[in-house]
């Protein structure tokens, strides 16, 4: 069969392209696929029938299906055929990198698709800025590095990097996180893009990776797959980016869908997020110091750096650790809420100060922009601070830097006006969408006003394939023995997954001394797809991790049991602080939503096809026992043992 890139039907003049659509669909579901070795399956034909007229009348839809279903098949067939008709790409927006790498592997939805309908799927990857390595950060590193994972990357990168003659023609896209899977994560961050890279005044700018691939993305012509983070950065930059003379970062779409969508409230408040590091106004402010400024100005600038540093000292004594993380609370007592009142003034007044001395021609227009970007930035990030229970704030403290980040508490407003309004076909797809079918908490924490829904279940017989088992927890040291030894007993074959990357880290200290007759693969020490791929196709290995809740897809001998090695309640983080403090009651409103939801996920990786089978052990204390197991039972597909 010859692919193509045209619609896969004819549309004739006088006939109606959702009429033909349609149709389409009905053969794809009914005859094609099941011609193909596809089962045909009910919950298909009714999701098609419901996203069919959410495309229709550009309308947004809650899909919840079960795993199983085939929902996937279903949102990819309505969003290449839709973005075909309006000649825009569709937007697929996923949880995570590893959600997107599911889609796109070989052996996945996308090529299954182009397999059974002879289609010629024009798929690309926009992906978060920090999973490119950042030239001006690993150039210099490996001049003074002997690591050989860093030197490694640094060989590999192609030669025109280096030559700043060479012609964009021979320029080839570079620089991917998935290209150097040896690298682990904590090298990574030493080598990859991060916040406080000023990219526009960067001479590596035009040969940088991540210019290239933005370059590739922006054309595609059926599908861009992007992270939620990634979309919610596009959504918070598009104006700027657009005042600034940039393109923003994603093109403008036929139709967005959001797979795993009941996460992208947090991908909202993390796009969101002001993240001011204690050098970067310095760095900011001193560099417009250099330039021929008015007297008036740099004492501006002098006293707003000294405020700058008085700040950051208050914060410093002020934050409490957050503990298994990076993260400090910080109360805003009276001295810091003053010293902010000036800072913020301050940098007003140097805004306006910067229209003069634009005006005097004295500093080029390039410096101007990077000044006012930088201060607007600061300055409405203070004003969320000041206002009143608008923000979360906390103080993030590694060994090189200490940051202050400030987040909106609530991002449904900026949700409805910048997204919702937009009148394209918007669908959200998950298996956990939904509170007892109804859909009004997601859809008002998004800013959702009007929405359709409906909810089908899995169609896999989970009381044979499946057994859920309550461990309970005493001391640390017996867990670590049990799940151990259910590791041995079950020849590995596991997944073990953690509440938070501490638990994880704590487990292996205690791993490291035992003689396992398998692989343990941890997350963090390779390239994520590079790891999840390695645990496929070693059927006896063990994969630990802390973020595969969702979109781990391994059917198949290689997965038959699931640790679930504590209940994965929300971190007490000053995010999910906020979040407690503005209900009545945390426990049930806050904590017991999110740990369901999360264990309904993890759950939901052992059952892949109608023919997988396995056991899921769910750890808990005597006391979260009583408090949860109720609503736990009724929300797991069979009864716990």
């Amino acid at each position: 069969m010859t692919k193509t890139n045209a619609l896969p039907f004819t549309v004739g003049k006088t006939d109606n392209f959702f009429d033909r659509l349609g149709d389409y669909v009905g053969d794809v579901f009914y005859d094609i696929l099941p011609e193909k070795g596809y089962e045909l399956r009910d919950e298909q034909i009714y999701m098609a029938f419901q996203l069919e007229q959410a495309f229709k009348n550009k309308r947004t839809i809650f899909a919840e299906a079960g795993v199983g279903t085939g929902k996937t098949f279903v949102y990819l067939l309505y969003a290449i055929c839709y973005a075909r008709y309006r000649r825009k790409p569709a937007i697929i927006s996923c949880a995570d990198e590893t959600l997107i790498e599911q889609l796109v592997k070989k052996g996945g939805d996308i090529e299954k698709l182009e397999e059974a309908l002879g289609l010629n799927i024009d798929v690309r990857l926009a992906k978060a800025r920090e999973n490119y390595v950042c030239m001006k950060k690993l150039d210099p590193i490996a001049n003074r590095t002997d690591d050989e994972d860093i030197l490694r990357v640094h060989d590999e990168i192609p030669d025109f990097v280096f030559d700043t003659g060479a012609s964009m023609q021979s320029f080839e896209r570079y620089g991917d996180r998935k290209e150097y899977p040896w690298v682990p994560n904590e090298k990574w961050e030493a080598i990859a893009w991060d916040q406080l890279q000023q990219c526009s005044t960067c001479e590596w700018r035009h040969r940088s990776g991540q210019t290239l691939n933005r370059e590739y993305y922006r054309h595609a012509q059926d599908l861009i797959i992007c992270s939620h983070d990634f979309y919610m950065e596009h959504i918070w930059t598009k104006d700027s980016r657009k005042r600034e003379g940039q393109m923003p970062l994603l093109p403008e779409a036929s139709c967005v869908v959001f797979d795993e969508g009941h996460l992208l409230e947090f991908a909202a408040q993390k796009g969101l997020t002001y993240r001011f590091n204690f050098q970067a106004l310095s760095k900011v402010l001193t560099g417009y110091m250099g330039q021929d400024v008015r007297e008036e100005s740099l004492h501006l600038i002098e006293e707003i750096l000294g405020l700058n540093d008085d700040w950051f000292d208050l914060l410093e004594e002020s934050a409490v650790p957050v503990q298994g993380s990076e993260r400090h609370e910080i109360t805003l007592t009276e001295g810091l809420k003053t010293l902010a009142e000036k800072l913020h003034s301050n940098v007003q007044e140097l805004l306006e100060q910067l229209v003069f001395d634009a005006e005097l021609f004295t500093i080029e227009d390039y410096h101007i922009k990077i000044m006012e970007e930088y201060l607007e930035f600061f300055s409405y990030g203070l004003s969320i601070l000041l206002q009143d229970d608008e923000g979360i704030y906390w103080l993030e403290k590694t060994d090189n830097e200490t940051s202050l980040v400030i987040m909106p508490r609530l991002v449904e407003e900026v949700l409805r006006k910048e997204v919702f309004s937009q009148n394209i076909p918007f669908v959200f797809s998950s298996a956990t969408l939904s509170q007892g079918e109804d859909f009004t908490y997601l859809a008002d924490s998004l800013g959702i006003q009007s929405y359709d829904s409906f909810s089908v279940n899995s169609p896999f017989d989970y009381e044979q394939q499946m057994q859920i088992y309550n461990d309970m927890e005493t001391d640390k040291q017996a867990k670590y023995e049990s799940i151990y030894k259910k590791m041995v007993d079950n020849n590995g074959k596991t997944l073990v997954l953690f509440a938070s990357a501490q638990e994880m880290k704590d487990f292996r200290n205690w791993a490291d001394d035992k003689t396992w007759e398998f692989s343990v693969l941890y997350e963090g020490d390779r390239e994520i797809s590079e790891t999840v791929k390695a645990f496929q196709l070693d059927e006896s290995a063990v994969l630990c991790a802390y973020h595969l809740w969702e979109g781990l897809d391994v059917p198949g001998e290689a997965l038959t049991q699931v640790i679930i090695a504590s209940l994965p309640f929300p971190p007490k983080d000053p995010v999910f602080q906020a979040k407690r403090k503005h209900v009545e009651n945390p426990q049930t409103e806050v904590d017991e939503p999110y740990m369901l939801l999360r264990l309904r996920q993890g759950i939901g990786r052992l059952i892949r096809t109608s023919t997988d089978h396995g056991s899921i052990h769910i750890w808990m204390t005597e006391e979260e026992k009583k408090a949860y197991f109720a609503a736990i039972q009724k929300v797991v597909p069979v009864k716990i043992v």
